[in-house]
């Protein structure tokens, strides 16, 4: 049996579909924040295997320097979600509506 395009495309859905569950479901932001990284891979994955099945590489380039610039998101998005958690003693998305601009 070998592994085409589809087990990868199937395999995708179900990781941002379970991303899409944990932002939907969840309240605390760092569970939230964990989600749409896991939103975000799942359509890396997709695109790397676009890329492999079309014989170009212009997905896995794409993919890199969606990495490069996903990284830069955690750095900033953590040290908010710190900042926060520092602030109010807790990490859950009601917090939010009571910073002040």
């Amino acid at each position: 049996m070998t592994i085409g395009l589809e087990h990868y495309l199937v395999v995708s859905l179900l990781l941002f579909s379970l991303g899409l569950l944990g932002v939907v479901a969840r309240r605390n932001l760092l569970v939230i924040y964990m989600s749409l990284e896991l939103m975000l891979n799942a359509a890396n994955l997709a695109l790397v295997a676009f890329s492999r099945f079309n014989g170009h590489l212009d997905g896995q380039v794409m993919v890199f320097f969606i990495i490069t610039v996903a990284a830069a998101e955690v750095a900033l998005g953590l040290a908010l979600i710190v900042a926060l958690y520092r602030k109010h003693r807790s990490a859950h998305v009601e917090d939010l509506a009571t910073l002040k601009l």
